[in-house]
């Protein structure tokens, strides 16, 4: 089935000063090999949380080991890691709203 498309009306019927045409992005295609090569790094991943989670929990005395510094940079003392989800999500609705 064809992908949706957003549909955006005019303001009070007035044309955009600006008309971009609209290119058609190549649909991607993925090869078997890197469906294969996506599962396995999916599928691992899961398995380091599950065994993070029992690591934390007490039920495993090995396995994977968080990484914390022991001594913190103090240049990075009130640093935020960025989701990058909600920056896309702003990006893209500042785009539609210009």
């Amino acid at each position: 089935s064809p992908a949706q498309k957003l549909v955006f009306n005019r303001v009070n019927g007035k044309r955009p000063q600006v008309l971009l045409q609209q290119v058609s992005a190549p649909e991607e295609c993925y090869t078997l090999a890197h469906e294969e090569n996506v599962r396995f790094i999916y599928e691992a991943w899961q398995q380091v949380e599950q065994q993070l989670d029992g690591s934390r929990s007490g039920d495993s005395a090995c396995g994977p080991v968080q990484y914390v510094e022991k001594n913190p940079n103090p240049g990075l003392k009130n640093f935020v890691p960025i989701d990058l989800e909600e920056w896309w999500a702003q990006q893209f609705l500042a785009k539609i709203e210009n």
